[in-house]
């Protein structure tokens, strides 16, 4: 199963549009592109494989595997979204700003249904990022 996440890099952050299979499933908010920088940075363009996970501290989420030079990249929600948490993508129902938004578990939880329904066939997960640069 193959999603794709379409970014727009800002100085203040990036922005994205997350598909599978050419539906929509959520926007993402990341931190901005700060040449792939561990804690201050999004990750870079590429394909990653991706993993559903639980964790207490977390609850559901999905790890990003074999990031170039980063590790513990995930995929969760964040309830309360005021700045975007290092090595986070962060699934959105509703874009309020670079790199700000809301119904971070809503959106979550569409990905990971996605995903679940995806898993029947027994094929790995794969995500492909995609960035162009706004400027702005």
């Amino acid at each position: 199963m193959d999603l794709f996440l379409f970014r727009t890099h800002f100085k203040a952050g990036t922005n994205g549009m997350l598909f599978h299979k050419q539906h929509f499933i959520c926007f993402c908010v990341e931190l901005p592109w700060r040449c792939n920088v561990a804690d201050i940075s999004c990750i870079p363009d590429g394909v990653y494989e991706l993993e559903c996970c639980y964790s207490l501290e977390f609850g559901h989420h999905i790890r990003i595997l074999n990031v170039p030079d980063r590790c513990g990249i995930l995929f969760r929600s964040m309830p309360n979204l005021g700045e975007v948490s290092p090595g986070t993508i962060v699934p959105v129902v509703r874009l309020e700003g670079i790199s700000k938004g809301s119904g971070s578990k809503e959106a979550l939880h569409r990905l990971l249904m996605r995903m679940e329904a995806g898993r029947s066939n027994g094929k790995s997960f794969f995500l492909t990022i995609e960035s162009v640069h706004g400027g702005r």
